[in-house]
C-alpha cells in the first residue's frame, strides 16, 4: 500500500512537471517578437521561375537592340566628327594660305609704296633750276677790285627746288646728280678786260673773259657737273676786272638738275 502512494506521488510531480515545461515553452514562444522569427519565404514554383525569366530575356533583347542602335549613332557620329575634322584641316590649310598671300601682298604693297616714295621724292629733288641776274634794278658796273670776288645775282628769276641763294649768290646741290651750268657776262669798252670764273667747292672749273677798248663786250660759257649733295658753285668776278649790268639783265648765271645719280 506504501509503494502504490509512493508511485502515485511520483506519477503526479512528474505532470506537474510537464505542464510547467509546456506553459514555460508557451511564455518563451509568446515573449520572442516576430521579427526575431525566421519565418521560410515561400518558394515559387518552377512556372513562375520560367515567366520571369522569360520577361528578363525580353526586356534584355530590348536592351541589345538599344545598345546597337545606340553603336549605330556612335559610328554614324564619329563618322561626321572625322569629316569635320577633315574639313577644319582644309579650313586651316586655306587660313594659312589666305595669311602667307596677305603677307606677301603686304610685302609688294610696302615695295611698292617705297617704289612710289622714292619716286616722288626723285621727282621732289629732281625739280631744280634757277636763274638769275646781277642787279636786281638799274644800272652799274662791278669793278675793279683788287681781289677775286664772289658775284651774288640779286635778280631772281626763277629758283625752283630753293637751291640758290640770292644772299650769298651760292648753289647748292641739293641731291647727288649731273648739274649744268651758263653763264654770261657784258662789260663796256675800257682799259679793264671782264673776266667771270666758275667754281666748285673752291676749285677753278671754267672762264669766260672779254676785253673791248670800245664799245660793248660780251662773253659766255657753260658745263655740266657731277655734283654730291652739298656741293657748292658759285661765279666770281677775277681781280682787277669788271662787270657791267642794266635793266636788260645781260649778265646772268643759270643752272639745272638733269637727272639724279
Amino acid at each position: 500500500m506504501e509503494r502504490v502512494s509512493v508511485l502515485c506521488l511520483s506519477l503526479l510531480f512528474c505532470s506537474l512537471s510537464g505542464a510547467e515545461l509546456q506553459d514555460n515553452e508557451i511564455i518563451e514562444q509568446r515573449e520572442v517578437s516576430p521579427e526575431s522569427v525566421n519565418v521560410p519565404e515561400p518558394q515559387p514554383c518552377p512556372s513562375d521561375l520560367h515567366a520571369v525569366l522569360r520577361e528578363m530575356s525580353v526586356k534584355l533583347a530590348k536592351y541589345e537592340v538599344k545598345l546597337e542602335h545606340l553603336q549605330t549613332l556612335n559610328q554614324e557620329q564619329n563618322a561626321k566628327l572625322a569629316k569635320y575634322e577633315v574639313t577644319d584641316l582644309r579650313l586651316i590649310g586655306f587660313a594659312s594660305a589666305q595669311a602667307s598671300e596677305l603677307k606677301s601682298l603686304k610685302t609688294r604693297t610696302n615695295v611698292t609704296e617705297n617704289q612710289v616714295e622714292s619716286l616722288r621724292r626723285d621727282r621732289a629733288v629732281g625739280q631744280v633750276a634757277f636763274s638769275a641776274s646781277l642787279l636786281e634794278s638799274g644800272s652799274g658796273t662791278l669793278g675793279p677790285i683788287n681781289a677775286r670776288t664772289t658775284l651774288v645775282f640779286k635778280h631772281v628769276v626763277s629758283n625752283i627746288g630753293k637751291a640758290y641763294s640770292p644772299h650769298t649768290g651760292i648753289f647748292t646741290a641739293p641731291v647727288r646728280g649731273a648739274y649744268h651750268f651758263e653763264f654770261y657776262i657784258v662789260a663796256f669798252g675800257g682799259s679793264h678786260s671782264s673776266a667771270v670764273g666758275l667754281v666748285k667747292n673752291g676749285e677753278h672749273i671754267f672762264v669766260a673773259g672779254e676785253h673791248q677798248t670800245n664799245g660793248w663786250g660780251t662773253a659766255a660759257n657753260g658745263v655740266t657737273l657731277l655734283l654730291e649733295a652739298g656741293d657748292v658753285v658759285f661765279l666770281r668776278l677775277w681781280k682787277n676786272r669788271v662787270i657791267h649790268d642794266n635793266e636788260n639783265h645781260h649778265s646772268s648765271f643759270s643752272g639745272h638738275l638733269l637727272f639724279p645719280m
